[in-house]
């Protein structure tokens, strides 16, 4: 089986969908790598890393041209003309949101398995790469607001006195949320965290943070799939009004609050940011589906009465070694389900994976 590897179009894309570690063994069991040269570069490795694993270095044609082809991103639409029909594409599509692309890659009859619908099953963590870029991301978000914020995070005690440590405010406890708990208190700040599912209330506390209680008139919003469902507008605007009392205690405010398929939910409002203290930081994590913080502007920081805001945009990416890796990880799971041992392609619709995270095959669209 041919595996075409390409390097990334997108503005700022520093990551890779295979790692030569991932390389190693899908060639040992007698596919051919075909990795577009220069391909690894902005992730720090060299063609000659690939080629050590066994990989091809080709044109971006050549591998477009392969049977199975991975990516991180959406293909161009001249990509997908350059794919061969039937062929196999493996990325991140967010199918509901590119009505088109699902059209074109139809068209093409191309068999398009989609990263971000992977099922949330048990039998999937390992493939899971929403949460593994999650977690990048919940690191690197706690490392933005540390160095914006005029303050330590720590403790500290000095021959000048003692510093108190910052309070810092997560909002949302899913993958990011979580490990941008277990970053800030590494770090030595005091760390609440909220979140409109109850489960999560022990995850939050065993990482040390204490969990914000709200009275929202909702006992638990969780969804489908563990995720937080939709709220009433009563009980986001008790959500908006309790928060705005409760966020003016903290030095920063980290959000990461998300709704599949839906723009981001509003938690922090205008007056909420008018209401922190100067020299107070928030970092929207879900600035790319319209920001949980009103004065949020994407891909900026901005400074709004005084509050620094970052909106930082496809924030794995800043972290493109490890996120690679474990990307990496993820597809070649994916990819074991694929190809059998012998090289074959096994497209089996009665797996529950491959079902759910098909999103077109054989000319038909099976999601959109």
């Amino acid at each position: 089986m041919k595996i075409g590897v390409l390097k990334e179009v997108v503005v700022d894309e520093h990551r890779v969908a295979l790692t030569p570690d991932a390389v190693k063994p899908l060639v040992k069991a007698g596919n051919e790598l075909l990795i577009e040269a220069g391909a690894g570069v902005a992730a720090f490795i060299s063609d000659t890393d690939y080629q050590q694993a066994g990989a091809k270095i080709v044109t971006a044609a050549a591998a477009l041209a392969a049977d199975v082809v991975v990516k991180f991103h959406k293909p161009t639409a001249g990509e997908i003309d350059q794919l061969r029909e039937g062929a196999v594409l493996v990325a991140f599509l967010y199918a509901a949101a590119n009505p088109d692309l699902v059209e074109k890659l139809a068209s093409r009859k191309i068999t398009a398995l989609s990263m971000d619908a992977i099922p949330r099953i048990s039998r999937a963590q390992s493939l899971d790469a929403l949460s593994s870029q999650a977690n990048v991301a919940g690191y690197k978000a706690v490392l933005l607001a540390a160095a914006a914020l005029p303050k330590f995070l720590p403790m500290m005690t000095t021959a000048a006195g003692t510093i108190r440590p910052a309070k810092v405010l997560i909002l949302g406890a899913g993958v990011a949320g979580l490990q941008a708990i277990a970053t800030a208190r590494r770090l030595g700040a005091v760390v609440w965290a909220y979140d409109v599912r109850a489960a999560v209330k022990e995850q939050i506390e065993s990482l040390g943070a204490k969990f914000l209680e709200l009275e929202i008139g909702t006992k638990d919003a969780e969804g489908a799939g563990g995720y937080a469902k939709e709220l009433s507008p009563e009980a986001k605007q008790k959500q908006q009004e309790q928060l705005g009392q409760k966020t003016k205690d903290f030095d920063v405010v980290i959000t990461t609050a998300l709704i599949p398929g839906r723009p981001a939910p509003r938690l922090v409002t205008k007056e909420t940011v008018a209401g922190m203290r100067p020299g107070s930081v928030i970092v929207d994590l879900a600035a790319e589906t319209g920001g949980n913080c009103e004065l949020t502007e994407p891909g900026q920081t901005v400074v709004k009465h005084g509050v620094t805001i970052i909106g930082p945009v496809n924030l794995p990416a800043t972290l493109a070694v490890h996120a690679s890796q474990l990307y990496a990880k993820n597809v070649t799971e994916l990819l074991k389900l694929l190809i059998t041992k012998d090289g074959k392609l096994n497209l089996d619709f009665n797996d529950e994976i491959i079902k759910g995270a098909c999103i077109t095959h054989a000319g038909q669209k099976l999601k959109a």
